[in-house]
C-alpha cells in the first residue's frame, strides 16, 4: 500500500504574506529585547575577591606587560576576538542614508552575525560624519581596541577610499562587507558552478 503524499500549493497571496512577516515581527521584537547583543564576562567570578584579580591592584600586571610590547594585548585581553563594526549610515541595506542612529539595527544584526557564526564579539560603531577622512581617522583612533574592523553600508565611490586608505594607516585586518564579501560570494558561486558543470575558466 502506497500512501500518496498530499500536494499543496502555495499561493502569490501567501507568498506575499510570508515576505511581510519579518518586517512586521521585527518592531515589536527588537523592542521587547532593547536589542540584539550585550556585554557577558567570560572570566570566572565566585566572590567579591575576584575582583582584585581582574581589576584592581592585579590588572595593573597585565598593563605594564602590555606596555613594553603591545602585541601582547592580543593574549592578554579579549581584543583578538574584537571586530569594530564602523558606517557613517550612507548606504544602509544598500539603498538609501540614514542617520546614525538608524542605522544601528543593521549593525546590530551584522554584530550578531559575528557571534552566532563565527563566535566573535563585534561591536556596531555608527559615526556620526560623512567625511571620509574622518572615518578613517575614527578607525586609527580605534584600533588599540580592536583585533579587526568590518566597514559597513557605505556609499561609492567614497567606500573605496575608505577601504584603501584604513588597510594603508591600520595595522589590523579591514574588510569592507559590501566590496569585499560580495565579490567572495560572487568568487565562490562562481568556482562551484565550475565544479558542478565540470568546466574550467577561460583565459583571457
Amino acid at each position: 500500500m502506497t500512501i500518496k503524499k498530499r500536494e499543496t500549493k502555495t499561493t502569490v497571496e501567501e507568498l506575499i504574506a510570508k515576505a511581510k512577516k519579518p518586517a512586521l515581527l521585527s518592531p515589536p521584537m527588537h523592542r521587547f529585547y532593547e536589542g540584539k547583543v550585550q556585554v557577558m564576562p567570560k572570566c570566572a567570578i565566585t566572590s567579591t575577591d575576584d575582583f582584585a584579580v581582574w581589576y584592581t591592584p592585579g590588572v595593573a600586571a597585565p598593563c605594564k606587560i602590555i606596555q613594553a610590547d603591545p602585541e601582547k594585548s592580543f593574549e592578554l585581553t579579549n581584543r583578538w576576538n574584537y571586530v569594530a563594526v564602523v558606517t557613517d549610515g550612507t548606504r544602509v541595506l544598500g539603498f538609501r542614508r540614514y542617520r546614525p542612529e538608524a542605522a544601528m539595527p543593521v549593525m546590530e544584526g551584522k554584530a550578531l552575525l559575528f557571534k552566532y557564526l563565527g563566535g566573535v564579539d563585534a561591536f556596531p560603531i555608527c559615526l556620526n560624519t560623512k567625511n571620509p577622512e574622518e572615518i578613517v581617522r575614527t578607525c586609527e583612533l580605534l584600533e588599540p581596541t580592536f583585533g579587526g574592523i568590518n566597514l559597513e553600508d557605505i556609499e561609492k565611490p567614497k567606500c573605496f577610499t575608505v577601504l584603501e586608505k584604513t588597510r594603508e594607516k591600520l595595522r589590523i585586518p579591514v574588510w569592507h562587507d559590501d566590496q569585499q564579501g560580495t565579490a567572495t560570494v560572487i568568487l565562490a558561486g562562481l568556482i562551484n558552478a565550475l565544479k558542478i558543470t565540470g568546466k574550467k575558466p577561460a583565459r583571457a
